[in-house]
């Protein structure tokens, strides 16, 4: 029972460990939460879909650094993310804003629903009216059975 304990224990502890190091903290911990809460919305350029919070990536640490060097100058959360927005460009966040070319994107698969339903019911549609017209009256019924029956066997 005890080694099912000490793994039971292990697993437990092996939770994800910030990559924030030590030296990287600021003495502030106003400032300090700050800075956790927007760096989880910056992607590492390097892990790509991982914040920079969690990589342990040389750029990501550099990044850190440079948020905690913003806000220490007095930023305001916006200027600071704008200030890496600036120099890194928009694929640093990994929440995208809704304007300009992004547009297209957001857009991109709300339109290709819509298509995929419209395409799915016009062929629906298409298909009931053909089965609709399959069907033959009682005169044209008689009308091919004359026809069959007159052929030669």
């Amino acid at each position: 029972m005890k080694p099912l304990a000490a793994i039971l224990a292990f697993a437990l502890l092996a939770t994800p460990a910030l990559a924030v190091r030590p030296n990287e903290m600021l003495a502030d911990p106003a400032l300090e939460s700050r800075a956790r809460a927007l760096s989880q919305s910056l992607r590492c350029l390097v892990c790509r879909n991982e914040n920079i919070d969690d990589s342990d990536a040389d750029l990501a640490h550099d990044l850190r650094v440079l948020l905690r060097d913003r806000l220490t100058a007095g930023d305001t959360d916006d200027q600071a993310l704008a200030y890496i927005v600036a120099r890194y460009g928009e694929f640093v966040l990994l929440n995208p804003t809704t304007q300009g070319t992004n547009l297209i994107l957001w857009g991109a698969g709300p339109a290709a629903l819509l298509a995929g339903a419209w395409l799915a019911l016009s062929v629906t549609r298409r298909r009931a009216r053909s089965a609709e017209m399959a069907e033959l009256s009682a005169e044209d019924q008689a009308r091919v059975k004359a026809l069959l029956d007159d052929l030669p066997s």
